[in-house]
């Protein structure tokens, strides 16, 4: 990729960055469950009608839709994160890809989807921020995908696999377009648990920028998916991190998975390695038995606050069953606390 000139955003970012520790928002699924939404609120008065892309499928349960058909929800929801403290706020997006969304029938939607995602989260934080003049920025998400390109879905084939490089790259290269085209002032692949789906993102949204004429912050989260401390795809959070180091990422870090507790020492790895900012947003625990979160805001600000304590992190949030009180709580445990500084004997 040619050199490119930095976004806006960038200096602004770094600027911030090297004088405190920036808080990133919590979990979209929590907040969306607690709406209580039938079929109808997900399609919109009838499949095809209010999002303008019609599917014979159900759509219940099809979280990135709502951009589309509730943005107010969705747009509320953003707007309470940033009011708890978050700089940064992501789109609604995680599963807006042609490859996620082909369970619903939805690919033609995609393109409007992550448009729509970031301009919703555009709209949030200007209100936010015209309430008290702090700056926010939009961090446009990518998920993992529900295919992975390492590993063969066929225990009797091992060397089968369904989906190749080339089909995530053009998935991601699409959907990193529109996240660009609604706003983004930021790129973050998350929850990679398989680490060539992740280069594939990577290759995109590079794509993307070359596209746009700047380069933009882009932020890498891996998940360590149980005890082993390791990603599914079998890497150790140093291997990890090498293998994306080549992206210049503004940020490198874990989410999900895991709660605060059982990601500190795979945060501390990789603290240990990584020549840039760390970004760490864990679960509010483990769920429990009926999939529920049980760990409250100051439990998990207790635990987050340890990570910037030790200085281990620049970034910090919330994954799954967070809220934001559980984002108001992280912001104020770890206010006193310097911003890790990056190594520069890497």
């Amino acid at each position: 990729m040619t050199a490119l000139p930095p976004s806006p955003a960038f200096a602004l970012l770094d600027r911030a960055a090297a004088e405190r520790i920036l808080i990133l928002d919590g979990a979209m699924g929590t907040q969306i469950q607690n709406l209580d939404l039938d079929e109808v609120d997900y399609a919109g008065t009838g499949s095809g009608h209010a999002c303008g892309h019609s599917s014979e499928r159900p759509q219940k349960g099809n979280n990135d839709l709502l951009v589309l058909t509730q943005p107010e929800a969705v747009e509320d929801i953003h707007y309470r994160y940033a009011m708890a403290g978050a700089d940064i706020v992501e789109t609604n997006t995680f599963s807006s890809t042609t490859i996620a969304q082909a369970d619903y029938g939805l690919e033609a939607a995609v393109h409007d989807l992550n448009v729509a995602g970031a301009r919703v989260v555009r709209r949030a934080l200007d209100r936010a921020t015209a309430e008290d003049g702090r700056p926010r920025f939009v961090a446009g998400a990518l998920g993992p995908t529900n295919r992975t390109a390492s590993i063969s879905p066929d225990v009797n084939d091992p060397g089968f696999r369904a989906v190749t490089f080339d089909d995530l790259r053009a998935a991601y290269l699409q959907q990193a377009r529109g996240l660009i085209e609604g706003g983004a002032d930021i790129l973050l692949i998350e929850t990679i648990f398989d680490t060539l789906n992740a280069k594939a993102a990577i290759f995109a949204c590079l794509q993307a920028m070359e596209a746009h004429g700047q380069r933009m912050p882009l932020m890498i989260s891996g998940t360590i998916t149980d005890a082993s401390g390791r990603t599914l795809s079998g890497q150790t959070p140093t291997a990890f991190w090498h293998s994306v180091r080549h992206a210049r990422p503004w940020t490198v870090g874990l989410n999900c998975a895991l709660g605060a507790s059982a990601m500190r020492p795979h945060l501390a790895e990789m603290a240990g390695v990584a020549d840039t900012l760390i970004c760490a947003y864990p679960n509010a625990g483990l769920p429990n038995a009926f999939g529920q979160y049980d760990e409250g805001p100051q439990d998990t600000a207790r635990q987050v606050a340890d990570f910037a304590r030790e200085g281990l992190v620049n970034v910090v949030g919330g994954c799954c069953g967070t809220t934001p009180d559980h984002i108001r709580a992280i912001a104020d445990a770890v206010a006193e606390f310097s911003p890790r500084k990056v190594p520069d004997y890497v």
